[in-house]
């Protein structure tokens, strides 16, 4: 493992590992070398390893300052690879802040952010996607996601990075060959078993970005917004998808003056949708304000859902389009109130960008649903699904392009030598992913956005 450690001497540290505020039970984990003295100063000897023990929790002079289990777990057999205490009583703040003071005292430190997972993966407890699944699992926003969390840190997903690395490592083996043993005169272009390796890693690639780039969308999720016209039903259509009343609804045009957000899930994927106020030239300062921001939130959008009103002929939709949205955003027209013109339900005839619904009835609302999956790129089934960041597919991207650019080396100008180089590279940007190679700057941004106490 690659990482430079700045720290001359591990230090013991202390968390709560469970939730601030009044609660029945407050867990306090403590790890590090100290941990037996800091046992022999608060629990008076350390318990018998992995055996809930009842203790009391004293103070310097002796007195109780609360009671409960004291678990011990010796290293390395502990999350963190090193010695580990947790000690179970009430949930009050001001006892456990009591607690964690006299921790302090006999000799730890508070720990940072991540803390915890930081140190089982430098202690090789945890690969560095393993160890962000900690906190994808914490943070899901969904079943799905907690589910794929999960798999990421059971280690399924680096078994597939591992297993695409192995792949190239054999490339690289087989290219090495033959150029250490030159007198066999092999010609790469006819040498069908490195074709059939460069067509099976170039495979795993695209197998392995799809498995990602799903995995993204099931941690960060989607962000889709609601633009239109007013009076076009975008509130009807967020409390449509939302499945209650989330939004006012009038009749009176402009109602929505500010951003309104919701969350939902479809299929497992977490949606944020966000109403915006209608778009038309006002002359309402309130009003001016809310359409400013809803043109903040369409140039940060990932979709855009455009609504509008079916009976509505006097408006140019396409010059609106070419007006109120970026050029690289996408969208799709959301063709609303079909229950006002007997219109059929679901994609319209007209274009596969548009969908005809009625908000009022729900008719649609499922087509509507499925055309957010597909243009998000959001599949199910399959296979099963992990957890993954935007640093894994930009990692994977880079190794993609060093692969591409060493086939070329090797197909068009035979250069076996650039072609072993470049796969040298491929391996080191995949082992980003893992953590075999990463920078403290790295897991510093990593594990900061972790809670105390992992």
């Amino acid at each position: 493992m690659s990482v430079a450690h700045s720290e001359t001497s591990i230090k013991t540290i202390v968390a709560r590992a469970t939730p601030a505020g009044r609660g029945g039970v407050a867990v306090i984990r403590i790890s590090g070398p100290a941990v037996g003295s800091i046992a022999a100063g608060i629990i008076a000897e350390l318990p018998q390893p992995r055996v809930a023990t009842h203790s009391n929790f004293l103070d310097a002079e002796g007195e109780s300052i609360d009671s409960g289990i004291a678990l011990f777990f010796p290293a390395p057999h502990s999350f963190t690879g090193e010695d580990v205490l947790e000690l179970q009583g009430h949930g009050g703040r001001v006892v456990t802040d009591m607690l964690i003071a006299r921790i302090v005292q006999l000799g730890a430190r508070l720990a940072e952010p991540g803390e915890f997972t930081r140190r089982a993966f430098i202690n090789d407890k945890l690969d560095l996607s393993q160890a962000e699944a900690v906190a994808d699992l914490i943070d899901s926003g969904s079943q799905a996601a907690a589910r794929a969390a999960q798999r990421s840190l059971q280690g399924k997903f680096s078994t597939v990075v591992y297993a695409l690395n192995n792949k190239v490592t054999a490339l690289r083996v087989h290219v090495e060959a033959a150029i250490d043993f030159p007198e066999e005169e092999i010609n790469f272009l006819n040498d069908a078993a490195l074709l059939a390796r460069l067509e099976d890693v170039d495979s795993e690639f695209a197998q392995l970005e799809k498995t990602m780039r799903i995995g993204r969308l099931l941690r960060d999720g989607v962000h889709i917004v609601l633009a239109g016209r007013p009076n076009a039903g975008k509130s009807s259509v967020l409390n449509a998808l939302a499945g209650y009343d989330a939004a006012i609804v009038t009749d009176i045009p402009g109602t929505t003056r500010d951003i309104v957000r919701e969350h939902i899930e479809i299929d497992g994927l977490p949606v944020h949708i966000i109403d915006t106020a209608g778009l038309r030239d006002s002359e309402g300062v309130i009003e001016q304000e809310g359409i400013r921001r809803a043109r903040q939130q369409i140039a940060a959008a990932d979709h855009a859902l455009i609504i509008i009103d079916v009976t509505d002929t006097s408006i140019d939709h396409g010059a609106m389009l070419r007006n109120e949205l970026p050029g690289d955003l996408g969208f799709t027209l959301v063709r609303n109130k079909i229950d006002l013109t007997a219109e059929p339900s679901g994609m319209d005839a007209a274009g596969s960008d548009s969908v005809n619904i009625s908000a009022l009835t729900g008719d649609g609302i499922d087509a509507l649903c499925e055309r957010i999956k597909t243009v998000i790129g959001y599949e199910t089934g399959g296979g099963e699904m992990i957890t993954a960041r935007q640093r894994h597919l930009d990692s994977l991207g880079k190794a993609y392009d060093h692969f591409l650019s060493g086939r070329t080396q090797l197909l068009e100008y035979a250069a076996g030598e650039l072609m072993a180089e470049e796969l040298l590279q491929v391996q080191n940007h995949l082992a980003e992913i893992t953590g075999e190679f990463s920078s403290d700057d790295l897991l510093g941004e990593i594990f900061s956005a972790f809670c105390i106490g992992k």
